[in-house]
């Protein structure tokens, strides 16, 4: 069953499509007070941005929603898109008007933003050297001392909250339904079980199976691999383009499973039993 699946999902992943490389432009700001500074700035024509202002509304949404992670800590993480895209190397900037704030990016693709009051009066963009449609955006909100392979299921909880808050989810389209349009708050989408808001795992997924105590239930097939029903068609306007083997959506409306439920994940690299 796992190698069928696993032939089935390569066969799909096989006929994605690259994108073309990206190509940088320079931009110039300048600072005027006194003295005029002129800070250079290299980015692609076609950046992959998001609202400065929305992503630090989520780091406030998650300081409000805390309780659902209390251990936690919250970072943002970038993801592949495309095939194609080179995930080495990235490089972040807050851009203003008049202001470039460089933001550090951890090997493995994940940052922190600091919080500056000039780029929020300028309504500045958070801008990484890459195009479009090559990176997902997601929260990363992760409880230390968890057991390999598993999540916590008021994490996930949290992510989504401010995830949505930030404006994470990228090029959706409402001809597919991937978020509703009748869904446009980040509760309407996170309490919902409409609300279809992907999670990744690190490797390609197998089963899903929650457990709270005594109760343990694995996820349907319909809750892995974005649903399990997209087409060549569907697929550019879903930000699993590239990881539909790794995406899962979790009952995070359902309260009936409290926030210390353990996601535990079963791995297409994992021997089988």
């Amino acid at each position: 069953m796992r190698r069928a699946v696993s032939r089935m999902l390569s066969a799909l992943l096989g006929t994605l499509w690259g994108v073309s490389a990206a190509w940088t432009a320079h931009a110039q700001t300048a600072a005027t007070d006194e003295n005029i500074q002129t800070v250079t700035v290299t980015y692609t024509r076609d950046p992959v941005d998001k609202s400065y202002r929305k992503m630090i509304r989520g780091m406030e949404r998650f300081q409000r929603d805390h309780a659902l992670a209390p251990q936690a800590t919250l970072r943002f993480r970038l993801l592949p898109r495309s095939p194609t895209v080179d995930m080495h190397g990235i490089t972040l900037r807050v851009i203003g008007d008049r202001i470039a704030v460089p933001v550090p990016v951890a090997p493995d693709n994940s940052f922190t933003l600091p919080r500056n009051e000039q780029a929020l009066q300028e309504d500045a963009a958070v801008v990484a050297n890459r195009k479009t449609t090559s990176m997902t955006w997601r929260a990363q909100v992760t409880t230390p001392g968890l057991p390999p392979g598993t999540r916590r299921l008021g994490d996930l909880r949290l992510e989504c909250l401010v995830g949505m808050e930030a404006g994470l989810v990228s090029n959706s389209s409402p001809l597919f339904g991937w978020i509703s349009n009748a869904l446009t708050s980040p509760e309407q989408v996170c309490n919902s079980p409409d609300g279809h808001f992907l999670f990744f795992t690190e490797h390609p997924v197998f089963a899903v199976t929650l457990g709270a105590g005594d109760r343990t239930e694995i996820l349907p097939f319909h809750f892995l691999y974005a649903g399990g029903d997209q087409t060549r068609d569907m697929l550019p306007f879903c930000d699993c383009q590239v990881l539909l083997d790794r995406t899962y959506y979790a009952p995070i409306w359902d309260r009936s499973w409290p926030d210390d439920t353990l996601v535990t994940f079963d791995t297409m690299d994992d021997p089988p039993p």
